[in-house]
């Protein structure tokens, strides 16, 4: 386990003695927030959000009192709550989220350091193959050539955009990689104070039904619980260590569904109606979820999907695929950077 970036070592604990129930008048969130210009990302799922405003973060929990400020110090705020879809919260919280909004940015601005580019399969491995007839010649399509060709494709977008940020592609040729060498890969890059690196890995589906069309992203579910952060971080407090990861990986969580759902968008404006989008899902991916680091896994269409299958052999159809992905991370970067990230991890 990498050891986590310096800055978390600055974490502090407020106790604050007799904290008030939340038995006061509730506001809803989310009307609150759009009055005063806070942004706010909430997954349902986990039942975690961010409020992001004016380059500050405040993460927190439903019935949790703990949230998490820029990523660097744990505070104690009333406990949120959800009823019937609803984020409830006391005007208390609001209040005080809006004065640490109102505070002076401070250190070193956070950054994507790194971007792992990890095309699928290779070497022995195909994946998933297709073989259909053209103009009287018979043609086999392998997943492990389309990832290939898309990786190079958006590895070398990104090196010419961010000449100053490390691009790395697992494999440039058609090398056999097991899945646990990809995110030994990842894990062992070396990054800066205050950087992040994102893990992208790029496949090709295959189902029974021959039907089955569109691209998806997905990103680790969140009931899968790893250890994302060393103990030393914590002061190897017993009690703090779990707080701190919990809080960890739900931040990771939340950035990989906002690079999931910029880069959905990206490949639906390049793609167009040539096949459909299926959506941003969750699910214990191996090849993500050893990954310490947002991470997310792009199915890119069906090989099953005889039509599909022809726009996948398609060298036109890669790079608007590899485009949509690139302005995906794309947006998804000037995001975090304007932000000042989320997470980072060294």
């Amino acid at each position: 386990m990498r050891k986590r970036r310096s800055v978390l070592i600055m974490i502090f604990l407020l106790l604050i003695s007799g904290m008030s129930a939340f038995c006061a008048e509730s506001v809803q969130l989310l009307r609150k927030a759009e009055e005063s210009g806070i942004l706010v990302y909430w997954d349902s799922l986990t039942q975690t959000g961010l409020m992001e405003k004016n380059g500050h973060q405040i993460s927190f929990r439903a019935g949790d009192s703990i949230v998490l400020l820029d990523s660097r110090k744990l505070s104690i705020m009333d406990v949120p709550s959800v009823e019937n879809g609803t984020i409830l919260v006391s005007q208390k919280f609001f209040d005080d989220a809006e004065s640490f909004f109102k505070t002076e940015s401070s250190g070193t601005p956070f950054r994507i350091g790194a971007i792992l580019v990890d095309p699928g399969h290779g070497g022995k491995d195909p994946g998933a193959m297709q073989t259909f007839h053209v103009n009287g010649k018979t043609l086999t399509v392998r997943e492990k050539d389309i990832t290939l060709s898309v990786g190079k494709m958006l590895y070398a977008r990104l090196k010419t955009a961010y000449p100053d940020k490390q691009i790395i592609l697992t494999r440039d040729t058609d090398k056999f990689l097991s899945l646990g060498e990809r995110t030994d890969i990842a894990n062992s890059v070396k990054l800066k104070e205050n950087e992040a690196i994102l893990y992208v890995s790029v496949h090709v589906n295959a189902s029974l039904d021959k039907k089955a069309s569109g691209y998806e992203v997905w990103y680790l579910s969140p009931g899968y619980r790893r250890t994302v952060i060393d103990k030393s971080d914590a002061g190897n407090d017993n009690v703090l260590f779990p707080i701190l990861n919990g809080m960890m990986e739900e931040e990771y969580t939340q950035e990989s569904i906002l690079i999931a759902k910029f880069i959905m968008d990206g490949l639906q404006t390049q793609i167009g109606d040539k096949t459909k989008p299926r959506g941003i899902k969750a699910e214990e991916w191996f090849v993500v979820r050893n990954a310490n680091m947002p991470s997310v896994l792009i199915e890119l269409g069906f090989l099953t999907n005889y039509a599909e299958a022809q726009n996948l052999s398609s060298t036109v159809y890669l790079q608007k695929a590899s485009l949509g992905i690139y302005n995906g991370i794309s947006d998804f970067i000037t995001h975090f950077e304007h932000s000042r990230g989320f997470t980072s991890s060294k």
